[in-house]
């Protein structure tokens, strides 16, 4: 123990020495004294420099500082700050975090990720993408490739038997020939037409069909050879004109029939707004199918000399309200 304090501290070198005389002088209940307080003092001496150590760590961690910005011309102070080494700590580290996952975000979501060794660029993905489905596509046809060459080598070996039936002969089977329907109207029908013709008569509200003159659209230009006559039945005009020169639609409408017949050769009726129907006949070939939509002046056909009755390249064209065949003439000049 006289050993451990000489060794700590110049004092406990003096109070080992007067330890070794009490010894030799055999003052024991002196040394027992001196002993206890020697020792009280070795032990609380570390404890309290510890203590001091601490409160100086925390006195410059909290010890205020001015951070001043002057004007180097005029010395004017214009901003100043109170710090202290505890905050700059914590701010610092705080902006360092923040800075770290900004950058984290702008490189993930953005593509400055592309300018990166290891990232692959989005061109490259949506190209990898588009790729994968064409090749899918093509597994996809390859393999029924595979199956129908199968089934081919099968047959030619004689192995299964071919039963395949031609489309053709069943669409053949089921096709209908307009010049055989009977198109005529049955008797609940005239009378249905007769009470609405009735109605219609008296109708303060109905318009005329002088309101749409401006916006019908001459089919083909050419030379009137018939006109349209109620007495003879001809309920339509003939117009002249050049084999393959475009038939164009009157107005907007529907496509509702689109199909060849003996006598009038290629027909197209188009359905258009307030029950108006224009028919176009003998036509050379038909551009539009049943159904389809047009627009006003659309080519729908072409001129043609198609059909029994006819005599030359023209276009039979008739124009229908309500059921009632019009005179062309008074609402499309055809020069």
């Amino acid at each position: 123990m006289g050993f451990a304090v000489k060794e700590r501290n110049p004092l406990a070198n003096i109070a080992n020495e007067s330890i070794k005389l009490l010894v030799f002088s055999k003052n024991f209940h002196i040394l027992e004294f001196l002993t206890e307080k020697v020792t009280t003092k070795i032990i609380f001496v570390p404890m309290a420099a510890k203590k001091k150590k601490g409160k100086e760590i925390k006195k410059k961690l909290l010890h205020k500082y001015r951070l001043v910005i002057l004007n180097e011309s005029t010395f004017e102070e214009k901003i100043s700050f109170k710090l202290n080494r505890l905050n700059v700590f914590v701010t610092g580290t705080l902006f360092i975090i923040v800075l770290i996952g900004f950058t984290t975000l702008l490189i993930a979501f953005t593509p400055l990720r592309e300018y990166i060794p290891g990232y692959s660029s989005t061109r490259l993905k949506r190209q990898a993408t588009e790729l994968t489905y064409k090749t899918d596509s093509l597994v996809t046809v390859l393999n029924y490739t595979n199956r129908y060459l199968d089934n081919v080598r099968l047959v030619l070996r004689g192995e299964i038997e071919n039963n395949e039936t031609n489309r053709d002969s069943l669409f053949e089977r089921y096709k209908l020939d307009p010049s055989k329907v009977n198109l005529d109207p049955i008797e609940q029908d005239l009378r249905l037409r007769e009470e609405v013709a009735l109605e219609d008569k008296y109708n303060l509200f109905e318009r005329n069909l002088n309101d749409f003159e401006s916006a019908f659209f001459p089919p083909v230009n050419g030379t009137i050879s018939q006109g349209f006559d109620l007495e003879k039945k001809h309920f339509a005009i003939d117009v002249v004109a050049v084999q393959g020169s475009p038939v164009k639609a009157i107005a907007d409408g529907t496509v509702i029939f689109s199909e060849w017949t003996v006598e009038t050769g290629y027909v197209i009726l188009i359905e258009h707004k307030e029950n108006i129907i224009s028919v176009y006949k003998h036509n050379g070939s038909l551009h539009k199918s049943q159904g389809d939509l047009v627009r006003s002046g659309e080519v729908i056909a072409s001129v043609g000399n198609t059909g029994e009755l006819t005599t030359g390249p023209h276009l039979h064209f008739e124009l229908w309200r309500d059921g009632k065949p019009k005179d062309p003439m008074d609402f499309i000049d055809f020069n």
